[in-house]
């Protein structure tokens, strides 16, 4: 019997999750996206003590304009203060239209703050922590990186959402973007495992296509 929709989302959800062991960095950089719970999980670890400073990076996308119409920088830092850190612990970079931007808008306003850091918490939604990494690590080579995102299983974070297809739309375009961003230089090659890629084919085939981009399927 073939693997169900869900069971094959969730090997592309356990895939994307990197499992770092936590500790304190000098900064955190906090990607903007449909996800509120990344300012929530922010704000927790700013308040473990696990970074002094958090940079709230993102503008806009067609898939955010409705929900953060100020921007997700803007009103991801607005949820991180209602959450309790100060306003002087927050920066806020509202121009990132990607990863990339993500990354290169962040740093270069780190360096216009003239706020040196050798180490950063890479906070995002669960199932882009390998995307977001592959592209730090080529945008920023020299930061020493931790990632982290909410702990949390596929089915309750698709009921955060609210929507089934959106959220597995999204899984399939940021596995796609692992190796067509890799081939662009846009982000360092990752190993993608064949149950994986299997299981990736299996939900493009089924119809969860509205995220992929330009390039190999």
């Amino acid at each position: 019997m073939p693997p169900t929709v869900l069971e094959d989302a969730r090997v592309l959800w356990d895939f994307h999750q990197i499992h770092d062991d936590p500790r304190t960095t000098d900064v955190a950089i906090a990607l903007g996206s449909h996800d509120i719970g990344v300012a929530d999980h922010a704000a927790e670890l700013f308040h473990a003590g696990r970074f002094p400073l958090i940079v709230f990076t993102g503008a806009n996308a067609p898939t955010t304009m409705k929900d953060f119409p100020r921007g997700e920088a803007v009103q991801f830092a607005e949820r991180a203060e209602e959450l309790g850190v100060p306003r002087s612990a927050i920066l806020v970079e509202p121009r990132a239209r990607n990863t990339g931007q993500n990354i290169t808008y962040s740093r270069q306003l780190l360096a216009d703050q003239k706020i040196s850091v050798v180490s950063g918490t890479l906070i995002c939604r669960p199932y882009q922590q390998r995307r977001a990494y592959a592209t730090a690590q080529k945008e920023w080579p020299d930061l020493d990186i931790v990632c982290s995102a909410r702990t949390q299983e596929l089915e309750p974070y698709i009921a955060s959402i609210g929507s089934e297809k959106r959220v597995l739309d999204m899984l399939v375009g940021d596995t796609q973007r692992l190796w067509v961003y890799a081939e662009k230089g846009f982000a360092a090659p990752q190993d993608v495992d064949e149950r994986t890629r299997a299981a990736y084919a299996r939900l493009v085939a089924a119809g969860y296509t509205s995220r992929l981009v330009a390039g190999p399927v």
